[in-house]
C-alpha cells in the first residue's frame, strides 16, 4: 500500500512534510483536508481527534508531528537525501534548528493568523504585535547562526532543519518582511525558494493564497 499524506497544500506543515517526501522522490499519495473531500477528513479525524496536520499513513500505521514524520520515512523510506546526519551530535544540532523555525518562526505567524480568524480586531493587533516582536529577535539569532557562505541552516547538506525553515520563513516574511538589516536570512529565504521540493510545494499552494488572513502579498 503506498503512503498516503493528509493535509493541505497551504498548511506549513503539510509543506513541511512535502518537503522531505520530493527530496527524496517518493511515491505517495496525497489526501487533501477540505470542504471536497470530506472522506479525508473523517479518515484523519477518527486517527487523530488532535484534529492537526499533516498525518501520514502507512499501510495501517498512522504517524503524526511533522518532525517524526520526516525521521520514520528516513528509517523506513530511506532515499538518496539523508534529512538527518548520521552523527548523533550533528543530529542533535539538526533537531534543535528544526524545532528553532517551528517554536519561534512558525508559532509566533500562526498566532497572528488565529488572532485575525477570532474577528476581534483587539486580539488581532495584540497578536500580531508580538508576532512581529517574535520574529525580529528570531531573525536577528539567525542572521548570526548563519555563518558567511553557509547554504543550509546546518551548513550542509540540506536537512530537517531545512524543511522546517522553509515554509516557517515564507510565511513569517509575509507576516513580517525580513529586512535588509538581515540580509544572510533574507539570501537564505530565496536559496529555499528556489530548491526544487519547496518551490513544488509553493507552486501547489499557489490557489489558495487568497485565504492567507493578513493579505498575502503580490510576490513570491
Amino acid at each position: 500500500m503506498p503512503l498516503a499524506l493528509y493535509g493541505h497544500p497551504f498548511s506549513s506543515y503539510t509543506q513541511k512534510a512535502l518537503i522531505a517526501l520530493y527530496e527524496n522522490d517518493l511515491p505517495f499519495e496525497f489526501r487533501c483536508i477540505d470542504a471536497d473531500h470530506p472522506e479525508h477528513a473523517q479518515e484523519w479525524l477518527r486517527r487523530w481527534p488532535m484534529a492537526k496536520f499533516p498525518m501520514l499513513l502507512d499501510g495501517t500505521r498512522a504517524i503524526l508531528e511533522t518532525s517524526i514524520i520526516i525521521e520514520y520515512l528516513q528509517l523506513t523510506h530511506p532515499g538518496p537525501v539523508r534529512l538527518l546526519p548520521a552523527d548523533p551530535m550533528a543530529a542533535l544540532d539538526v533537531r534543535f534548528l528544526d524545532r528553532f523555525f517551528d517554536l519561534h518562526v512558525m508559532s509566533p505567524v500562526q498566532s497572528a493568523v488565529s488572532a485575525v480568524l477570532t474577528g476581534d480586531p483587539d486580539q488581532r493587533e495584540y497578536f500580531h504585535a508580538r508576532a512581529r516582536e517574535v520574529l525580529e529577535r528570531s531573525y536577528a539569532w539567525l542572521e548570526a547562526h548563519l555563518s558567511e557562505g553557509s547554504q543550509w541552516a546546518a551548513g550542509a547538506p540540506f536537512s530537517l532543519a531545512d524543511c522546517a525553515a522553509g515554509p516557517g520563513l515564507f510565511y513569517a516574511d509575509w507576516t513580517h518582511p525580513i529586512s535588509p538589516a538581515f540580509p544572510r536570512v533574507r539570501a537564505y529565504r530565496a536559496r529555499l525558494l528556489g530548491r526544487p521540493s519547496f518551490a513544488r510545494a509553493v507552486e501547489e499552494a499557489r490557489p489558495y493564497r487568497h485565504l492567507f488572513p493578513l493579505g498575502a502579498p503580490d510576490r513570491d
